[in-house]
């Protein structure tokens, strides 16, 4: 737990720096649709003060077991630019068979993160932003009073590139290696994710439908996620985001439902 808390100072200090490089003034800002199901920390080029609660849940369906997972986020922007996150997830398993890995009811990971957006260009509508992502990994509920609680963390930097193509056309592109650190096992290893999206925003309204394209590689094997999706902005400060989700070549999972509510506080 000493280790998981050394982390999260990390974290705090990578904040802090670039704080220092965020301005006061009034800057420029530009809307981008953003996915859905890997959501970004805080609107693309967000301004001081925006506060966002998500509350979500999925339903997968895999061969041996059914898989719900919630999870509660809160995004605020502290400074110009500049957005942080805090993430729990929960995981909840039934209809597991034998061949099934060992899987109980978790608190699967808090996530600490932070995004800067760098590069804002109305002309070009187009922005560019880093961020970083501290994830610790948990221990199933009934081990918590006889084993380690936190069993590993996720060292995850990210590159995101958006650009907004006219009035209602909107692409993003999202690039992360994940350092992944098991502490129960003193092993490493990594994997890369690359999730693109493509988005079409409905004229005159604030909803729209879209693809998000979720890429992995880990231990020289690729694995892909389209997942259909869809916003609808039910007011000002609430939308309600729907998604499904097909594995390409993943065959032990057959598909999911995922939906997410999103109030801007």
């Amino acid at each position: 737990m000493n280790r998981g808390f050394f982390y999260f100072l990390f974290l705090l200090f990578f904040v802090s720096g670039i704080t220092l490089q965020a301005q006061n003034k009034q800057l420029p800002k530009v809307h981008h649709a953003e996915p859905l199901y890997l959501d970004l920390v805080r609107d693309l080029g967000a301004r001081k003060g925006e506060k966002e609660l998500n509350v979500g849940m999925e339903f997968s369906k895999n061969n041996n077991y059914n898989e719900f997972t919630y999870l509660t986020e809160y995004e605020f922007a502290p400074v110009d630019r500049l957005g942080l996150e805090v993430e729990a997830d929960f995981s909840f398993y039934n209809n597991r068979k034998n061949e099934a890995k060992k899987m109980n009811h978790e608190l699967e990971a808090l996530r600490f993160s932070s995004q800067y957006s760098f590069y804002v260009s109305e002309k070009s509508q187009t922005t560019l932003a880093v961020g970083y992502s501290q994830i610790l990994d948990f221990n199933d509920f009934k081990n918590f009073n006889d084993k380690q609680i936190v069993v590993g963390t996720n060292y995850n930097p990210f590159f995101i590139a958006a650009k907004r193509w006219g009035n209602n056309w909107h692409t993003l592109l999202f690039f992360s290696p994940i350092l992944e650190e098991s502490f129960e096992h003193d092993e490493w290893g990594m994997r890369w994710e690359f999730n693109s999206s493509i988005y079409y925003n409905l004229p005159g309204t604030g909803h729209y439908v879209g693809l998000e394209f979720n890429e992995a590689l880990e231990h020289d094997e690729f694995s892909m996620v389209i997942h259909p999706e869809v916003k609808l902005k039910v007011n000002e400060q609430l939308a309600v985001g729907l998604v499904n989700g097909f594995s390409v070549n993943h065959h032990s999972e057959n598909f999911s439902l995922f939906g997410r509510l999103i109030y801007e506080l």
